[in-house]
């Protein structure tokens, strides 16, 4: 997609890279580029197709706090929770934003790992809000911040794990998170072993063992299927 010409009350690529420059304090495409991480002429492609690629949004996220609709169009407010940490802003899949505005929802993100007072099975205490994409929205969300390696690559520590907890059929193959007890929730890889009526947690990192645990426990186990990740590449 690409902006609407201003015309029809949509800003400008122009009027967009002013805010981030203003923003940023910096006033040259080659020191933006450089923030970016990025060649200068990406710059200048992003300029011909009139449209902010998502990867600059989240960057200036994470450098600045800014909110990504203030870059877009100017819409208050400027930053996002704090300036570090906070909100981060999961954009849609595209190189910039048509005639519709995009909608979006702050949502909790919860620890995966049991506070120490805690006797029972994984218990949703939030410890930080992200803002995601209405696609990406869904009533039965639960949201994780990956805390172990086990599932590296695939999954790495740190991405942030969007959970259906709608989803709890088990489809062999499937990423799902669990309540295990003494470890919380995991997310691992389920595999249905008919033969012996188990379910192998199959970790994606090779130096974690699989883990058993008896079909019939499945259902109860289950909080959710993995839905989406977001992680840095």
């Amino acid at each position: 997609m690409t902006y609407q010409d201003s015309e029809s009350g949509y800003n400008t690529f122009e009027e967009a890279f002013e805010r981030i420059k203003k923003a940023t304090g910096l006033r040259t495409q080659v020191e933006v580029a450089k923030l970016l991480d990025i060649r200068q002429s990406s710059i200048s492609d992003a300029k011909r197709r009139k449209s902010i690629p998502d990867g600059w949004l989240i960057k200036l996220y994470q450098l600045y706090g800014l909110n990504p609709n203030w870059i877009l169009d100017g819409e208050q407010p400027q930053f996002l929770g704090e300036r570090k940490g906070g909100a981060l802003a999961v954009m849609e899949s595209s190189d910039g934003y048509g005639a519709r505005k995009p909608k979006h929802h702050s949502v909790p993100v919860c620890a995966m790992t049991l506070p120490e007072d805690t006797e029972g099975g994984f218990v949703e205490t939030p410890v930080e809000t992200i803002t995601i994409a209405d696609k990406f929205y869904r009533p039965s969300l639960l949201v994780v911040r990956m805390d172990e390696e086990h599932m590296e690559p695939l999954i790495r520590r740190g991405a942030y794990v969007g959970i259906d907890k709608d989803r709890k059929t088990i489809r062999s193959g499937g990423i799902y998170a669990l309540d295990l007890p003494v470890e919380g929730m995991v997310v691992k890889r389920v595999n249905y072993d008919a033969e012996n009526s188990k379910l192998i947690l199959r970790a994606e990192n090779p130096s974690h063992e699989d883990q058993q645990i008896p079909a019939e426990d499945g259902a109860s186990r289950v909080i959710g299927r993995v839905a989406w990740v977001l992680q840095e590449l």
